[in-house]
């Protein structure tokens, strides 16, 4: 058996799979639809939807098999990421690569193998679209064409995911996005007895900025107070932009010390970027900052109204100074 090896950009791969927030979520009837779909078409007893992750193989979609993840070191799809095109085996065992994988020697008894990589518009290979089959077989020009279509639209379900869940303009989470992930966070702190800190920030005079030098240096503003808030939290906070001028942050198993300690880094990035910039203006922002109670914040929303009633009372304090 040959272990797959690693695409040349992996680690911006992996970033990019990240990225797409797919990973161990709920199955979602747009790609099992397409799984389904395949197996009909194809007549073959599995169809995947996979996601090449560092150490495995998930499965976003699956039809016939009952597990939900393989390691890499034995996945066919971490091969096929690593071509452009179909990676076809007509019978696995008389195939160097895979002869004596386990997944050919015991169960699922793989013989057949297609797959199709599906690869983002960055250019970055997330999995596949594959067919499997216990008995060797083969694909014609016809067929082979067919797989290619649905791995097309397997594609386009994967970008629909990314841009329903992703502002456009600063590439945080939008408010979708944020309240997807913020809930998961907060279960698992919930359930950890983890604490959990949002923080909701407002721009101050951030209409002044669109009056005065126009909607696209608005857009630049806020795309620098985005990456501001992109350095300044870990990767494993919960940075997104709810609209306008409106950004949060949720920060999970941090005590009171790093919170501070991590605004404190914010607001020194941020006066180092208005220092750069000569544009004319200061970008300066209220905050709000609210401990997660889970007896109070069951849900993200109100977590989110109780961060947004501390943010104006802080507003209304800066403009009394």
């Amino acid at each position: 058996m040959l272990v797959p090896g690693k695409p040349a950009n992996e680690a911006v791969r992996i970033q990019a799979l990240q990225d797409l927030k797919l990973l161990d979520t709920a199955p979602e009837e747009r790609f099992d639809r397409l799984t389904r779909l395949a197996k009909r078409l194809f007549n073959v007893p599995i169809a995947l939807v996979t996601l090449v992750d560092k150490e495995r193989q998930w499965f976003k979609s699956c039809v016939g098999l009952d597990t939900t993840e393989t390691p890499r070191s034995v996945s066919f799809c971490a091969h096929a990421i690593l071509r452009d095109e179909l990676m076809l085996v007509p019978d696995a065992r008389e195939d160097e690569r895979f002869h004596d994988n386990p997944l050919v020697t015991g169960e699922p008894n793989i013989r057949f193998y297609a797959g199709y990589p599906l690869t983002v518009p960055s250019g970055n290979k997330m999995g596949t679209l594959c067919l499997i089959d216990t008995k060797p077989r083969d694909l014609d020009e016809e067929e082979r064409a067919l797989l290619r279509d649905l791995a097309g639209m397997a594609e386009q379900e994967l970008m629909a995911v990314q841009m329903a869940s992703m502002d456009e303009l600063t590439l945080l989470s939008n408010r979708r996005g944020f309240k997807m992930l913020a809930q998961h966070a907060l279960d698992a702190c919930a359930r950890l007895e983890k604490p959990a800190t949002l923080l909701f920030f407002d721009l101050n005079d951030f209409k002044q900025i669109n009056d005065l030098y126009g909607h696209a240096e608005g857009d630049s503003a806020l795309k620098t107070f985005a990456d501001v808030l992109r350095i300044a939290f870990r990767e494993s906070d919960v940075v997104g932009r709810l609209g306008g001028d409106e950004f949060v942050a949720l920060l999970t198993g941090s005590s009171h010390v790093e919170t501070t300690a991590i605004m404190a880094r914010l607001k020194e990035i941020l006066e180092e970027r208005n220092a750069t910039l000569h544009r004319g203006y200061a970008i300066r922002f209220s905050v709000g900052q609210i401990e997660y109670n889970p007896q109070r914040h069951d849900s993200v929303d109100k977590l989110l109204a109780d961060a947004d009633a501390a943010m104006y009372a802080h507003k209304q304090a800066l403009k009394r100074c």
